[in-house]
C-alpha cells in the first residue's frame, strides 16, 4: 500500500510540473485575459484527459499485481501441502525400510556368516593372486574377485564360480612348469619380449638368470645380482633342458630371497673392506707365492740337474752335485780328511744357494694372521669411537668396522695356510737335494777311504 501512495504522489508532482510549464508557456503566448482564460482551460482539460488515462493504466497493473500476488500464494499453499505430504511419505519410508531391514535379516540368516567367510577369501585369494608369480603368465585375475570382496550384498552363483575357478587354477599352476612370452623391463632402460620359463609360484627364468614379478607395477624385471655360479648353471640346465628331469634351485619364498641377494656383499666387496690391511696382506701373500714358485722352478730344475749328473758321475757339469764332483776329482791325491773337510766346504758353499728364500717364505707366512689380528684391532678401535660417536641405536654404523675386523682376520688366514703348505714343500724340496749331496759326498769319502787300503 505504501507503494501505492508513493507512485500517486509522484504522478501529481509530474503532473504539476507539466501543468506549470505548459502554462507558463501559454501565459507568454496570450495577449489578453480572455486568450489567457481559454489557454487555461485548455490546458485544464488536457492535464484532465493525462491524468485520466494515468490513472487508468495504474489501475490496470495493480489488477494484474494482485492476480500474480494471488497465484503466487495459491502456489506457496500447494507447496506446503505437498511438502506435508512428502514428510508423511518418508516417516512412512523409514518404517518401512526398518521393517524390510529386520524382515531380510531373518530371512538370511546363516547366509550372512556364509557371505562374511566368502568375501574374507575373496580378500585372502586376491592377496595371494596379485603376488603370485602365475600372474606374470596370467594378469588381471585379480580383477574379477575385486568387486566380490568389496560387495555389500549376498553373492551369485557366478561370483562365486569366479572364486572357485580362481583358486583352482592357482593351486593347478603352482605345480607345473610352463613356457611363455612375456615382456621384461630391463635395468638399463628399455623392454624386450623374452621366452621366460616360470617353476611353479616360485621362480621365473630367462637366458639363464632369474626374474622377479613387481607386483605393485606388474612388470617383470631381472635381479639387480645373480645368485652364485653353479646356482645359475643349473637355472640354464633347466632352461634348456627340453624333457626327462633336471635340478634347479627354487626360492620357496617366492622372491624374497633372491631379493635379499641384492643386498649380499660380493667376495670382492669382502675384500674391499679389509682396507689398508687388507691391501697390505694381499701384497705379503703374493710375495710370498712369487717366491715360492721361484724356488719351487730352481729347484725343480736343480733336481733335474742333479738326477743327470749322478747318471754321468766322471763329467762334472755345472750343477750343485757336479762341482762337488769336481772338488772330489781335483783333489784324488788328497788323503781321506782332507778330501772330507774339502767336500764339507763345498756343501756348506752350495747348501745357501738351495736353501736361499725358504726361511723368507716362512716368515711371511708367520706374519700374515699378524697383520689380520692388527686389522681387527684396528677394526674393534674404530667400532667403540663409532659408538662413542653415534650410540649403538643403529648397528649399520658400526659394521663397516667390524667388516674390517672379520675381514682382514680372515684375509690373514687364508694368506697364511697356503704359505704354511708352500714353504713345507719348497723346504722338503731343498732338504732333499741337500741330502742327495751329503749322501754322494759321503759316498765319495767312503770310495776314496778303500781305495787308500
Amino acid at each position: 500500500m505504501k507503494q501505492v501512495v508513493k507512485y500517486l504522489i509522484t504522478a501529481a508532482t509530474g503532473l504539476s510540473l507539466a501543468a506549470g510549464v505548459a502554462f507558463s508557456a501559454s501565459a507568454q503566448d496570450a495577449t489578453s485575459l480572455d486568450d489567457l482564460l481559454r489557454l487555461v482551460q485548455e490546458n485544464r482539460a488536457a492535464a484532465q484527459r493525462i491524468d485520466q488515462e494515468r490513472e487508468r493504466r495504474f489501475m490496470d497493473e495493480r489488477a494484474d499485481r494482485q492476480a500474480l500476488l494471488e497465484e503466487a500464494r495459491q502456489q506457496l499453499a500447494d507447496e506446503e501441502a505437498r511438502g506435508e505430504r512428502l514428510q508423511e511419505t518418508f516417516a512412512q519410508n523409514e518404517v518401512d525400510i526398518a521393517n524390510k531391514e529386520t524382515e531380510l535379516d531373518n530371512m538370511v540368516g546363516t547366509l550372512g556368516e556364509i557371505f562374511g567367510v566368502i568375501r574374507g577369501a575373496a580378500s585372502d585369494t586376491i592377496g595371494r593372486i596379485s603376488t603370485s608369480v602365475v600372474s606374470a603368465e596370467y594378469p588381471g585375475r585379480a580383477d574379477v574377485l575385486e568387486s566380490l570382496a568389496e560387495a555389500q550384498e549376498l553373492p551369485n552363483i557366478a561370483e562365486l564360480e569366479e572364486l572357485w575357478l580362481a583358486l583352482l587354477t592357482e593351486m593347478r599352476e603352482s605345480g607345473r612348469v610352463s613356457r611363455f612370452q612375456g615382456e621384461v623391463t630391463l635395468l638399463e632402460g628399455g623392454r624386450e619380449t623374452r621366452e621366460i620359463v616360470r617353476v611353479g609360484a616360485f621362480n621365473l627364468i630367462s637366458n639363464g638368470e632369474y626374474l622377479l614379478y613387481n607386483e605393485d607395477t606388474n612388470q617383470i624385471q631381472p635381479l639387480g645380482r645373480q645368485p652364485a655360479g653353479h646356482v645359475l648353471r643349473a637355472a640354464r640346465d633347466f632352461e634348456n633342458a627340453e624333457s626327462g628331469y633336471q635340478g634347479v634351485f627354487v626360492d620357496p619364498s617366492r622372491g624374497a630371497i633372491l631379493s635379499l641377494l641384492t643386498q649380499k656383499s660380493t667376495l670382492a666387496e669382502h675384500y674391499h673392506q679389509g682396507s689398508t690391511v687388507g691391501y697390505a696382506i694381499t701384497v705379503v701373500f703374493a710375495i710370498g707365492m712369487l717366491i715360492a714358485l721361484y724356488k719351487l722352478i730352481t729347484l725343480t730344475m736343480t733336481g733335474g740337474s742333479i738326477r743327470s749328473q749322478l747318471k754321468n758321475p766322471e763329467n762334472p757339469g755345472n750343477n750343485p752335485l757336479g762341482r762337488i764332483l769336481k772338488v772330489y776329482h781335483d783333489n784324488k791325491q788328497a788323503d781321506v780328511e782332507t778330501l772330507e773337510l774339502k767336500l764339507d766346504e763345498a756343501i756348506l758353499r752350495e747348501t745357501p744357494k738351495i736353501e736361499s728364500g725358504v726361511s723368507i717364505i716362512k716368515i711371511l707366512a708367520a706374519i700374515s694372521p699378524l697383520m689380520g689380528l692388527l686389522g681387527t684391532v684396528i677394526g674393534m678401535i674404530g667400532t667403540f669411537q663409532s659408538i662413542t660417536l653415534f650410540g649403538t641405536g643403529d648397528p649399520r654404523i658400526m659394521a663397516g668396522d667390524i667388516s674390517m675386523a672379520l675381514v682382514t682376520t680372515a684375509l690373514g688366514l687364508i694368506a697364511a695356510l697356503p704359505l704354511i703348505v708352500v714353504h713345507s714343500i719348497v723346504s722338503g724340496r731343498a732338504k732333499s737335494i741337500v741330502q742327495v749331496l751329503d749322501e754322494q759326498a759321503s759316498g765319495i769319502v767312503a770310495s776314496h777311504a778303500e781305495k787308500g787300503e
